[in-house]
């Protein structure tokens, strides 16, 4: 036996077999942590706990991608915490949001255009409203409106909130904030907001409109509502588009007449026109058959009155008088400013500018508008008797002036004046065919492009002493060699047509020119091809929805651009091509603050120098030896061109000077049955040409409005190289040093040859006819 006794086994009281547990357990442990770490490599080194995180993230446990990804209990988590912050911000908002006071009507404001010279042409747009209770509103009217806006307004709180996230989407995809669809949204808009398209005010407009929903009666937000809505016309409210439209009080106003001002309000620009614009009215038409059958759907109409609204038809509405205290030349002048400003800063719109506060300041000239009217004034006086004569009524003139270095509109004139019932401004309208005052622009087309004078061969220079077949009756030839077709001619083919039988021969373009000779324009506007003269259109200025398509009428004035447009093409020539666009506002404040867009558009070059003053050379001689004779009386160095159509119904003069260029132009329209009619007779005229009473406009007219100006010169043209003649002319030593035949009309030709009336030769060339 060893020296150590043995311990007899402790016996236990109580808790026997647990106590040997413990003890058995501590006992493990205390080996276990008496056991040295360097007899267990094999496990290596042992980690301390870590304490358990709040969240775990990244994870614990996990590698790789796997520890970067939330877990399902975390995202859950995440999306209940944004959730519940959302809440408590819109929660909070809306417990602190106010509902603001009215927009007074005392803060709205008129529209005032200044003149060039800063004094005050005219003021517009102060607000036109009266407001109505809504039991002086018809029950049919008022359910028109919530058919067509907001069919739930009765059993809806206020808001959409489909609309809401429509409109948020359509901004977050780039769009503008859309407007509120609930008629409790719209009346809040239009109430106590402004009309700025932005995220904010668009959640500011939901958090008072839930408090409106909450605060006002139903019948409160749509009686505001009928009152702040714009329908166009400059009418605020229902009570003033009734009137507008239908000259009537609310109160007489029924079921199909409500059902068009209920669809007005979604566009009242285009509805404020549906009097004379047939496109307009179509569309309004469309969108007022679907208010009535809105009506039926929502059970507020029978079918069988839906029927009776539709046998009566569309309650088309009366004919607008916009501006009624505008008269004479400055209903046009603001109409023009306006629709600039609009056209140039996409914030001012119908409905912005109805409600005022805006600045506008323009191009015109004082002086040279009162000009321009009484320029008017005095050759009608003087050239037409309506009263003994019925063909001189319902004639009508438009004219425009611009400044050929800047391109400022100076004066227009439009008509008689809003305050005579004429609203239609005949100096920007489009539909009067341009005559021969197109000719310059086939000319300068060919002299910077050349024209295919030969099939499969390529285009050959062109010079004003060019010479082509101006006799009348001629058969017209394309690029590729053949006759031009017509349908109404018996033999099929093209047989073009000078005002006169005359028989030219080959004669220069100049002198066709001069003399207004359509038959070698139209061969040479055939050559030049309609692409190239197309676009040198464009680059002077024309907009290409003024060009008339293809055909050989194109290149002699079939196009309908504006007074102000062709005023300021040939303003690019006295520039020496440079175009400055034609404008008519300077700048434009809101409330104080100057709005962007406005800066002077640019000169850009138009045409080579060479090619803008060859032409003004041309032009000059159709003023100093052709059909623009009177126009001599300016006394001053100046170059236009005359226009006249087929069977007269217009007459242009188009001229200018260094320093300022102007269009008139002729025409007779029945305001009741907007159409073109003949010129013939008027002023006791067998025929009107743009040389007779147009060119009398135009020389009495600039005569004041360059009075006290010096004359200026126009540049002397640089020399062009070497011009060809259209195949078939005679060779250039056949008529070099003589006139080459008879002087045409008493006209004396001031160099050797061109323009006077040859015999024509014997065919040479595909060209002969």
């Amino acid at each position: 036996m060893s020296g150590h006794r043995r311990r007899p086994p402790q016996r236990s009281t109580g808790g026997t077999h647990a106590g040997r547990d413990r003890a058995a357990a501590g006992h493990r442990t205390e080996r276990r942590d008496r056991t040295p770490r360097q007899d267990m490599p094999h496990r290596g080194r042992r980690r301390a706990p870590q304490r358990r995180r709040w969240i775990d993230y990244p994870r614990r446990g996990r590698t790789g991608p796997r520890r970067w990804l939330p877990s399902v209990r975390q995202l859950l988590g995440l999306f209940l915490f944004f959730l519940g912050g959302t809440a408590a911000a819109v929660g909070y908002a809306y417990a602190t949001v106010t509902i603001p006071d009215p927009n007074p009507t005392t803060l709205l404001q008129n529209n005032v255009y200044y003149w060039s010279d800063g004094t005050v042409l005219a003021t517009d747009g102060s607000v036109n409203r009266q407001n109505v209770t809504l039991s002086q509103v018809p029950a049919d009217v008022q359910w028109d409106f919530i058919a067509a806006e907001n069919a739930s307004f009765y059993t809806d709180p206020g808001i959409d909130p489909k609309g809401i996230l429509r409109a948020v989407v359509h901004m977050a995809e780039g769009g503008s904030v859309q407007s509120g669809s609930t008629i409790t949204q719209q009346f809040v808009k239009n109430t106590y907001l402004d009309q700025s398209q932005t995220l904010s005010r668009k959640f500011k407009e939901l958090l008072i409109s839930s408090k409106i929903g909450a605060s006002m009666t139903k019948q409160q937000i749509l009686q505001g509502y009928l009152n702040t809505c714009f329908f166009g016309r400059q009418a605020n409210g229902i009570q003033a588009a009734a009137r507008a439209y239908y000259n009537l009080p609310v109160e007489k106003l029924d079921a199909s007449q409500g059902a068009f001002l209920a669809a007005a309000v979604n566009e009242p620009s285009l509805f404020q026109r549906a009097d004379s614009d047939p496109a307009a009215r179509k569309q309004a038409q469309a969108r007022w058959s679907w208010v009535l059958d809105r009506m039926v759907s929502t059970g507020r109409l029978t079918p069988q009155q839906r029927a009776r609204y539709a046998a009566v038809g569309f309650p088309a509405p009366r004919k607008w008088t916009p501006g009624a205290g505008l008269t004479g030349q400055t209903g046009y002048l603001v109409q023009l400013a306006r629709s600039y400003a609009e056209a140039h800063d996409r914030t001012i719109t119908d409905r912005s500018l109805s409600r005022g506060g805006y600045q506008i300041h323009t191009t015109f000239d004082r002086k040279k508008t009162a000009d321009l009217a009484r320029a008017v004034a005095e050759v009608r006086t003087e050239r037409l008797d309506p009263g003994h004569r019925p063909v001189d009524r319902d004639v009508q003139v438009g004219a425009a002036s611009v400044d050929p270095a800047t391109g400022r509109i100076l004066a227009v004139y439009g008509g008689a004046g809003f305050d005579h019932g004429h609203y239609s401004d005949n100096a920007d309208t489009s539909g009067v065919p341009m005559g021969s005052t197109f000719k310059p622009v086939v000319l300068a087309a060919a002299l910077r492009h050349g024209a295919v004078l030969r099939p499969g061969r390529p285009p050959e220079p062109i010079t004003p002493a060019s010479k082509f077949d101006g006799d009348d009756g001629i058969r017209i030839k394309d690029q590729q060699g053949h006759y031009v077709t017509d349908d109404k001619d018996p033999t099929g083919l093209l047989h073009q047509h000078n005002d006169t039988p005359d028989h030219w021969g080959y004669i220069t373009l100049r002198k066709a020119m001069e003399m207004s000779v359509n038959t070698p324009y139209v061969q040479l506007g055939e050559d030049v091809g309609y692409g190239d003269v197309a676009s040198t259109a464009g680059a002077l200025g024309l907009r290409p929805a003024s060009l008339a398509a293809p055909s050989a009428g194109f290149y002699i004035g079939t196009s309908t651009p504006s007074a102000v447009r062709m005023a300021g093409a040939y303003a690019t020539l006295a520039a020496s091509g440079m175009r400055a666009t034609p404008y008519s506002v300077t700048k434009v404040t809101h409330n104080g603050s100057a709005l962007p867009g406005f800066t002077a558009p640019a000169p850009v070059r138009a045409l080579p120098a060479a090619v803008a003053d060859n032409v003004t050379d041309v032009l000059r001689g159709v003023i100093a030896r052709g059909t623009g004779t009177k126009a001599r009386a300016l006394g001053r160095p100046a170059a236009g061109k005359t226009g006249t159509t087929d069977d007269y119904r217009s007459a242009w003069f188009i001229g200018y000077t260094p320093q300022l260029a102007t269009s008139v132009v002729l025409f007779r329209e029945d305001p009741n049955h907007p159409e073109l009619q003949s010129l013939v007779g008027v002023g006791g005229l067998q025929k009107v040409f743009g040389g007779d009473i147009p060119t009398e406009i135009w020389t009495r007219y600039m005569s004041d409005a360059l009075a006290g100006l010096p004359a200026a010169s126009f540049p002397v043209p640089a020399p062009l190289r070497h011009g060809t003649d259209e195949p078939g002319a005679p060779a250039p030593s056949a008529s070099a040093g003589k006139p080459g035949g008879h002087s045409h009309k008493g006209t004396t030709p001031t160099a050797p040859g061109p323009g006077t009336p040859t015999t024509r030769p014997k065919c040479h060339g595909h060209r002969c006819r």
